[in-house]
Parts: C-alpha cells; structure tokens; sequence
C-alpha cells in the first residue's frame, strides 16, 4: 500500500468524523434530552464598519472574563492563532483586527472588515471572523467622540487623541444578517 494512498484514506476518515453526528447524537455528552434540530438564540451585537453598522455573534473568546461578559465560549487555545510579534511582512495569519474603545461613551467595536456581501457569496478576502482585540484608550476621555472605522481610529490617533493598545484577547466573532 502507497504513502499517498494511506494519508488520503487517512484524510477521508477524519473528514467522515467532523461531519458524521447530528445536532441530536450530542446529547449523549451531558446525558440530557436530545435537542430539537431547527434554530439556537445567540446574543446578537451592533458593530461599526466604514461607518455602518453590522452584527455579529461572538461565540468563543480566548479570555475568561470577557467570554463570562459576551456569553461565549471560554476557549483559551484561540491564543495559539497569534503569531509572534513583531510579525514578519507577508507572514499571513486568519487574524483580523477589531477595536474596542477602553474609555469614553462608545460602546459599539470596530471591524476593519466583513464579508461583501454579507453570506456565501461573498467576495471580501480579508476578512475572517477570528479577531485580534486591540484596545483604544482615548488620552482626554473628555474629547472622546463616537470612531466608527478603522480609518477614523487612524486619524484619532495621528492626531495624539487615542493610542491602540494590541491585547493577547482572541474572539471568534461571525459577522451575520440582521434579523428581519
């Protein structure tokens, strides 16, 4: 029997494994009723991008507290993602960034990108729904005022009003339609 041929049966039983068990197999993990195939409710959070707002769902975050605060998944090995700093030009990683404000009356994030349009025909190749936290810390908090793109945090901060703070925070934030 060949290499190539053991690896690609090899590949084909794990593909087979990701893919086999239904929504209803799972009880058995927490010996609970089986659940109802059909739909989940998840917390759903407004975002600004180029100055719209978007949603997303955060489902799993690499810090304990904020996972408690976002009603998420505590999943520690998100952290593994990041690559070490200072990351080499051309090195490509699944990270993007997103920006939350530390101080100051916004409350909504920031995403540099989503999928456009949004769903399966999208054509945005930057974006990715695992991000890297990077904090905004306003330097007078008294002249904070609403960022609601990248571009604008850019400004912000050439103009010394804000610095960006880069956290070890990774979340798994999908951006998703709006509900009708």
């Amino acid at each position: 029997m060949s290499y190539k041929y053991l690896l690609s049966i090899m590949f084909a039983v794990l593909l087979s494994a990701c893919g086999s068990h239904a929504v209803n197999d799972r009880h058995s993990l927490h010996d609970e009723p089986p659940l109802k195939q059909g739909y989940i409710s998840l917390p759903v959070f407004e975002a600004w991008y180029e100055d719209d707002v978007v949603f997303y769902v955060t489902t799993d975050v690499s810090n304990r507290k904020m996972a408690r605060d976002m009603k998420a998944n505590y999943a520690p090995r998100l952290r593994d993602a990041i690559p070490k700093y200072p990351k080499p030009p051309g090195v490509k990683t699944a990270l993007e960034r997103v920006y939350g404000v530390a101080n100051g009356p916004q409350q909504r994030k920031i995403f540099p990108s989503v999928p456009w349009p949004i769903g399966p025909e999208s054509r945005d190749k930057q974006y990715s729904p695992l991000w890297l936290m990077y904090n905004v810390v306003w330097v007078d908090p008294s002249k904070a005022y609403i960022l609601k793109s990248e571009g604008a945090i850019f400004d912000a901060e050439e103009k010394g009003l804000v610095t960006i703070e880069r956290t070890n925070i990774v979340v798994n934030c999908p951006v998703v339609y709006p509900s009708a």
